[in-house]
């Protein structure tokens, strides 16, 4: 396999304005490799207990992910419940790790010449782990979060030092980086380890950040927003699985691969878990691409004439 994830597969119980659902296919795993799938089928590194649902299995499949490195073990899966008050941020009423707490991911031996790696938001010393078992990948993308930020702040900045895009939220952003600005935290991070960021803002779009180059772009202006779980890893897998098809790791790609991960993140959203994704198509994603280009396509002017003298 040339693109691998190693994360979490998981179940949701969650409840939004939009309605409850009861264990359904949660995981960044899982969302990263449905939603990279649409541009490179991934190998999936996780655990999963004997509770879980083969029909879940059987849609990650219908994607092409490679389940090699999906662990199964004796007792029950990851299992995380949440409310959503509103569609900005998840409110945890209960985290229960089950077999997840005793994760060490091992990478099958195919898996282990990849092109393309991506850490999902482990623990940091075991995202240094996986490192220590790939052999000359390409790229090496990873993601993070405050629960890491807090608790294993030294380990997670040795593992970025080996790491060559972070993606993180604002808040976990300037949180990492001791500062109260976006661009700032962008820059501080550049400094210490990886050479590209990408800053996830939800509702307001993401920014992409390498050396001095910069480029904003919005979220996809969705009608109605059902469940935003996996948006933030939905977005990851577009982005990280059009890099890795693309072959092409310039800024100027890059800024594709951003409006890429915007575009499936805006369909993850349109319902909950992984429900939309499982139904959309090809067409679909290139359309709603092309309507976001042509949003952000502004015309340079020369101002010249217009600007006030001073």
């Amino acid at each position: 396999m040339d693109l691998i994830v190693v994360g979490s597969v998981a179940y949701d119980t969650l409840e939004t304005p939009a309605g409850k659902r009861e264990k359904v296919l949660g995981g960044s795993g899982s969302y990263f490799s449905v939603a990279s799938s649409f541009f490179q089928p991934a190998g999936l590194v996780a655990v999963i207990g004997d509770d879980f649902n083969p029909k879940f299995l059987e849609l990650l499949e219908k994607f092409g992910t490679d389940l090699e490195g999906l662990e199964k073990q004796d007792g029950k899966t990851f299992h995380w419940t949440g409310r959503y008050e509103d569609h900005n941020e998840a409110i945890t009423i209960s985290t229960d790790l089950n077999v997840f707490a005793e994760f060490s991911p091992k990478l099958p031996k195919k898996y282990r010449s990849a092109k393309t790696l991506f850490l999902a938001n482990i623990d940091p010393d075991l995202q240094k782990d996986v490192l220590s078992q790939v052999d000359g990948a390409a790229l090496i993308a990873c993601d993070t979060m405050n629960f890491w930020i807090n608790g294993k702040r030294k380990q997670l900045l040795e593992t970025l030092k080996d790491v060559d895009i972070l993606l993180i939220n604002d808040q976990e952003s300037m949180m990492l980086s001791g500062t109260d600005n976006i661009f700032s935290a962008g820059e501080w991070i550049m400094k210490n380890g990886p050479k590209t960021v990408v800053i996830k803002r939800g509702a307001y779009g993401s920014l992409l950040m390498q050396g001095r180059e910069l480029f904003l772009i919005p979220a996809f202006p969705v009608r109605q927003v059902v469940d935003c779980t996996g948006a933030g890893d939905s977005f990851a897998g577009g982005f990280v699985g059009f890099l890795h098809a693309t072959g092409d790791h310039s800024f100027e790609n890059m800024k594709n691969a951003v409006a890429m991960g915007t575009v499936i993140a805006s369909f993850t959203v349109e319902d909950f878990s992984l429900d939309r994704l499982a139904k959309l198509t090809y067409a679909e994603v290139e359309k709603r691409y092309n309507e976001l280009v042509n949003y952000i396509n502004l015309k340079k002017l020369d101002l010249g004439g217009l600007l006030s003298k001073k």
